[in-house]
């Protein structure tokens, strides 16, 4: 299974296309930031995202696309802002008919480092370990991208071995 793994933001956004071909641990087949100058208006910055976003996804060719769902905190105007490019990932792969799913930062980070409270510095530990790295991969969106990734072919393995489960049980 090959994914697109997004971390979305409307200055930087994360990607990485990560594969699984049943070995031992998934591959990172590429990886990046898209970076938007903050000054630009929002529009030309979305659009920007959606082209890129676009061309990764005709070059990668990926089965799914796994998507950050923004954290609402304290600041509304950026829990906005981040559902704004969330919006536009979803869109690029209605675009391409590619599946999307979405998983919250919480979900993530308990999938990739068994604990839902971790920060930034963990999780580049554990994405660095798990997809056997000789690198942390900066900036940390690119990280939270690969970290997403890895969060949806670890819930799509679960979801696997429990249909079989069901079957079994027939």
């Amino acid at each position: 299974m090959k994914v697109l793994g997004i971390d979305p933001g409307t200055i930087s956004m994360g990607y990485a296309v990560i594969a699984d071909n049943g070995d031992d641990r998934p591959a990172v087949l590429s990886a990046g930031a898209l970076q938007q100058p903050a000054r630009s208006p929002l529009g030309e910055r979305l659009n920007y995202f959606f082209r890129e976003l676009l061309k990764i996804i005709d070059d990668a060719k990926p089965e799914v696309i796994a998507v950050e769902r923004p954290f609402i905190a304290r600041n509304p105007r950026s829990a906005l802002a981040i559902g704004q490019a969330q919006a536009v990932a979803l869109l690029t792969a209605a675009n391409r008919d590619i599946p999307a799913r979405e998983y919250t930062p919480a979900q993530v980070k308990q999938t990739v480092t068994d604990h839902g409270g971790s920060d930034k510095a963990q999780v580049q530990a554990m994405v660095k370990i798990q997809l056997g790295l000789d690198y942390i991969p900066e900036p940390s969106d690119v990280a939270d991208a690969m970290a997403i990734a890895l969060c949806h072919l670890r819930q799509a393995h679960l979801e696997n071995l429990l249909a079989g489960g069901e079957r079994n049980q027939r």
